[in-house]
């Protein structure tokens, strides 16, 4: 198995021991790391407002996303973190902005904490 790391200045650089995304050969799926609502350019949460940041956390998704060959309709599975489950609903419809249908599998887990102090943080696997 060859594995290929996947990075973009688009997205906010890793804040750990972990890659933006890897692709793995003999196929082309690609498993993302988390993204938080991180401004690329000064790795700082793009606000307190959790709207911000689901939305930012989704365009740091996309860019590595693409950064790996791939779009939006190639997701064809998330998972969700969030710090407070009651805004569950909030993500949703802000998903249903952003994600083409057909909606990829999706996992949502409640967490008690996540870097920096973010609310919100979406992985992905896709494949292109």
């Amino acid at each position: 198995m060859a594995k290929e790391i996947i990075h973009t200045d688009a997205a906010p650089a890793a804040v750990g021991p972990y890659s933006q995304a890897t692709a793995v050969s003999g196929g082309r799926t690609v498993y993302l790391s988390g993204q938080i609502g991180l401004e690329p350019g000064t790795g700082e949460l793009v606000s307190e407002n959790f709207e911000g940041q689901v939305r930012q956390a989704f365009a740091n998704l996309n860019a590595v996303i693409e950064a790996a060959g791939g779009t939006l309709d190639d997701i064809v599975k998330l998972t969700l973190f969030l710090t407070d489950l009651s805004k569950f609903g909030s993500v949703n419809a802000i998903m249903a902005d952003l994600i083409p249908q057909p909606f990829p599998a999706r996992s949502t887990i409640g967490v008690a904490s996540l870097p920096k102090g973010a609310q919100f943080e979406v992985e992905a696997i896709i494949v292109v």
